[in-house]
């Protein structure tokens, strides 16, 4: 019995080579199921205060994880200049931050440069640019 090499030769050249892409369809399909399938979609957990959703301001809450705080602290990147009615206030400044009275942050008007990195702040008639302001390292007095 004797092979013959050189047909079989020929008749591979002749053959077209075919990779059957559905296998690889099938268990790509299977993985992406079972990943959606086992994956957690769910968000934040957090517990959202109903006076929050109702205020929508933007200003945070005295009771927001700030206790009973008078001042709220405004991070300024590489803040240099604070200017509270005229008077120069940037002695104040730490950590490129201030610390700011809620009664100007609800009844003033803060202007924030971030172009020239100053902080312009108008009190409430009756309020001194002493109490506006304050370094945000100090203690609630």
């Amino acid at each position: 019995m004797s092979l013959d090499i050189k047909s079989r030769k020929e008749k591979l050249k002749e053959d077209d080579v075919n990779i059957n892409l559905v296998p690889f369809i099938d268990i790509l399909f299977t993985i992406l199921i079972f990943i959606v399938v086992t994956s957690s979609f769910a968000g934040s957990t957090a517990d959202v205060d109903s006076t929050q959703t109702a205020d929508a301001t933007g200003k945070p809450n005295v009771t927001d994880t700030s206790g009973d705080s008078e001042y709220y602290i405004i991070p300024v990147d590489d803040l240099q200049h604070v200017v509270v009615n005229g008077h120069d206030m940037s002695n104040l400044i730490q950590d490129h931050a201030i610390a700011i009275h809620s009664k100007v942050m609800d009844e003033g008007q803060i202007t924030v440069n971030n172009k020239n990195k100053a902080i312009e702040i108008t009190t409430p008639p009756g309020m001194p640019p002493e109490q506006a302001v304050r370094n945000p390292k100090e203690k609630d007095k």
